[in-house]
């Protein structure tokens, strides 16, 4: 329970750290850290326009992204505090739980009619595809090392004293974040402020989406961040105790936010066409984790 309280709590303040970032990079003054928040609370309050087109699924689909969302946050650790469900093999539920929240999602964007919103279904699709083999590899590596295969588990039973360990902690943290900016739209692989449409991804696949269904992808993507930020944490708190990993991890929110919001001031989006190379690059950075794991284990030959 107190993983689920302390990732909402961070959602809150999660992306406007990263247009606060964003703006302050540019020479701006920018919004406020809470306006994602209440702009969102005011889309709760409008209601939906749905086109004489879209079925059913339209209509229940961006609410099925959000309960995904939820599940998902209720398998995720806190240090010594297990998730709200924890069970073995829990990350494989992590897994896909969010991936038919996606499905629904690019569903919705079909039942539209639109070929617009197809395009972006169709890459959105690809990435999420391409995305996941990195994912269950960092994930079975990191249960080869402890033994164990569920969140919490891992989580407390991985120790970070070698220089091995080091680079597995690091790599596997590039690898979340990448995963979270991927999952998420961000740069470099999507610009969520391009209104160009050869290189829209995911603001194309809402662009039909209103009212209080629109506040529940928004906000189903500010606590995605802080799930996967929740989990980059979880690499390195451990056995701490309570009293200092609660700190830690808002801190760590915090720079995992900068860092975001760096990357996004500074480097530009690659070309659609270089997208699935860098995606699936990030599979040939968790097999270095992996053969870290065996090395670690003694099983490597």
């Amino acid at each position: 329970m107190l993983s689920l309280i302390l990732i909402l709590i961070a959602s809150f303040f999660f992306t406007g750290i990263i247009l606060r970032t964003k703006s302050i990079s540019a020479g701006r003054k920018g919004p406020g850290i809470f306006q994602p928040v209440k702009d969102v609370i005011r889309l709760f309050r409008k209601g939906m326009v749905y086109s004489n087109t879209t079925s059913v699924i339209f209509r229940i689909a961006p609410a099925v992204y959000f309960s995904s969302v939820l599940m998902a946050m209720l398998v995720v650790p806190f240090g010594q505090s297990k998730g709200v469900l924890s069970f073995n093999g829990d990350f494989v539920f992590f897994a896909y739980v969010l991936a038919i929240g996606k499905f629904f999602s690019i569903i919705a964007a079909l039942d539209t009619g639109s070929s617009f919103e197809g395009m972006g279904a169709g890459r959105e699709s690809l990435f999420s595809l391409l995305i996941e083999p990195a994912f269950f590899i960092v994930m079975g590596s990191l249960a080869l090392l402890s033994g164990y295969t569920s969140f919490y588990e891992i989580f407390l039973v991985l120790h970070i004293g070698s220089y091995v360990t080091y680079a597995i902690a690091v790599m596997a943290t590039f690898v979340v974040l990448m995963i979270a900016m991927i999952e998420n739209s961000r740069m470099p692989i999507d610009d969520p402020a391009t209104h160009l449409e050869l290189t829209m991804v995911h603001e194309v696949m809402i662009l039909d989406n209103s009212g209080f269904d629109l506040a529940l992808i928004f906000s189903a993507g500010y606590i995605k961040f802080a799930i996967y930020g929740a989990l980059i944490v979880n690499f390195f708190i451990g056995m701490v105790s309570n009293e200092f990993a609660i700190p830690l991890f808002f801190a760590m929110q915090f720079i995992l936010a900068v860092i975001i919001g760096l990357t996004e001031s500074f480097m530009a989006r690659f070309r659609m066409s270089h997208n699935p190379q860098f995606i699936f690059a990030l599979t040939s950075v968790s097999l270095l984790i992996f053969f870290g794991a065996l090395l670690i284990s003694g099983k490597f030959i």
